[in-house]
């Protein structure tokens, strides 16, 4: 059930027919200003701003006003602030025909009670039953000398694997106890497929203490979304671990047996006795969505053809499955803060008496929680040139706890953009910091926005305040951290009930407006360092003048 909220049609009025909201214009942060666009993105009016949905619609068409209100240039499609993308969604219904075979028996397993579909649609088909084979964490590493299908052929056949990777203490095995790339189940679908299988079915380890099978089905209860002209999916499934067993049936190896194996770093394969079948139905349709994308032309003769692109992505996951009532996942923290931000900034840099030497791209990007499909349509079609395009500032988030001490800048040992960032930090008595060993920080760039443009070519950072506060000790800011990555992220309680403090978002929001300012301002590009995996594609984009 959505909660309710009498000025629906007031404010959809006021939206679509009057530009409204107009504020003050003064050149410092606002947190009236700053507030009340929070408040307006954050509210069940907009319904979560989920891709293709009437509320995502509604916010793109508040943002394309508020851009033109600050006295941005419009920079989209025809004219307009929308880069308009057309995507395709498809969701699975309850009558989906999914089936173990055991010897002359079936099973039928229930949607969302025993799987949850990781990929959806026509393509995942496999109408007559087909064997399976266990394919221990379903990895090809040749790098660490690893291959769970050494000795099996897969092809035509069903891969089962296990969540993760293999143990390891040593950075230079699998990353030691840092996620590698390999652990991701989007690695493992790869692999799978490159080698014939018709899909995989991935099994959680259910004695690890994460896991949750109904935040899995929270994840999962969304429309999946895909550009509308990309190759097709696979089957790809994740199964409920109570119903494990019946894939092992009549096996060597039970799932218990697996879990040990795991346990001791003793993982292998085996072919399976069961086999398995899928006949899917789904709710399939063809949506529009836009990024918002405005431009202030620079001040300087030379350096205005030149771009900084400020970005932020204003989707988030729209109506799901309801808690406690409540099916609106609002998405305060992730990411109606950064588009406020991103606003905040456009209406003091527009409004400035001193005008950047650069131009500035402002890019409010959609699609963004469906795989950063908005950024990636950006680069693939941009409005202005990537080699003159010379960093891309990504705001994904504000500090809202507490003042900080510290700041983080997630890729700064990427590019030169980390040394102007310590240079700005050191100018407002902050240090750097890393990401906390308590979490993971390996393929954190990869995670939001900014690595579609680093693949780009484009020198990209995220900027975040480090957990080391002025009011909040490190084991209390911690836990805040934690409880908000358990119980709020990607849930309905990301809303604005949650507490703000407006004094760490104006000393957060402060620290971005320098840092856009002097990269703007300076004479001087952001170049990517020797080695790093983005460097050559800046140098073809320069090459190709793309």
């Amino acid at each position: 059930m959505m909660k309710e909220n009498n000025n629906f049609l007031k404010v959809v009025f006021y939206i679509l027919f009057t530009g409204v909201f107009t504020f003050s214009q003064t050149e410092y942060f606002s947190e009236k200003n700053f507030r009340k666009n929070l408040f307006y993105l954050g509210s069940d009016v907009f319904e979560g701003r989920g891709t293709g949905s009437l509320g995502g619609y509604l916010a793109a068409k508040y943002l394309a006003y508020k851009f033109s209100e600050y006295g941005l240039l419009p920079a989209g499609d025809d004219g307009t602030f929308y880069q308009n993308i057309q995507f395709h969604s498809s969701f699975p219904l309850s009558g989906c025909d999914c089936r173990i075979f055991i010897d002359s028996l079936s099973y039928p397993l229930v949607l969302w009670d025993d799987y949850v579909m990781a990929e959806t649609g026509e393509q995942t088909y496999i109408p007559e039953s087909v064997k399976i084979i266990f394919a221990g964490y379903g990895i090809v590493a040749p790098e660490y000398d690893y291959n769970d299908y050494q000795y099996y052929d897969v092809e035509n056949k069903i891969v089962v694997f296990l969540e993760g990777e293999p143990q390891s203490e040593t950075p230079e095995y699998f990353n030691g106890r840092l996620p590698s790339v390999y652990s991701y189940n989007e690695t493992k679908e790869k692999i799978a497929i490159a080698r014939g299988a018709k899909g995989c079915i991935v099994l959680p380890n259910k004695n690890k203490q994460e896991f949750n099978w109904e935040k899995i089905k929270n994840v999962y209860s969304f429309e999946d979304i895909n550009p509308a002209f990309n190759p097709a999916g696979n089957f790809n499934i994740i199964l409920n671990p109570e119903k494990a067993e019946l894939l092992f049936e009549n096996c060597s190896y039970s799932y218990e047996d697996v879990l040990r194996m795991e346990e001791f770093g003793a993982l292998k394969s085996f072919p399976l006795h069961s086999k398995f079948s899928f006949k899917g139905i789904f709710h399939q349709k063809e949506v529009y969505s836009a990024n918002i994308i405005g431009l202030l032309p620079g001040s300087d003769k030379e350096l205005k053809n030149t771009y900084v692109i400020v970005s932020a992505h204003y989707d988030h996951l729209g109506i799901g499955q309801a808690v406690n009532s409540d099916s609106i996942y609002n998405g305060v923290f992730d990411n109606a803060m950064g588009v406020s931000a991103v606003l905040e900034l456009t209406r003091i840099i527009s409004n400035s008496k001193y005008q950047p030497k650069r131009s500035v791209i402002f890019l409010l990007t959609t699609a963004e929680e469906k795989g950063l499909l908005g950024s990636l349509h950006y680069v693939k079609n941009p409005v202005f040139p990537l080699h003159k395009t010379i960093a891309n500032i990504n705001i994904d988030g504000i500090a809202s706890f507490d003042e900080f001490k510290s700041v983080i800048g997630v890729g700064a040992e990427l590019s030169g953009l980390g040394d102007i960032l310590e240079t700005i930090a050191k100018n407002k008595n902050l240090k750097m910091a890393e990401i906390p060993p308590e979490f993971s920080s390996y393929e954190a760039f990869n995670k939001s926005d900014q690595v579609s443009f680093a693949l780009a070519g484009i020198p990209s950072i995220l900027i975040l305040d480090a957990p080391d506060y002025v009011n909040i000790s490190r084991e209390d800011a911690l836990n805040k951290f934690i409880i908000y990555d358990k119980f709020v992220y990607h849930t309905p309680f990301d809303d604005l009930n949650l507490p703000i403090n407006y004094k760490a978002v104006n000393q957060h929001f402060n620290l971005l407006y320098n840092f856009i300012i002097e990269i703007a301002n300076s004479e001087n590009q952001p170049e990517w360092k020797e080695g790093t995996p983005y460097l050559n594609e800046r140098l073809r984009t320069i090459a190709e003048k793309r």
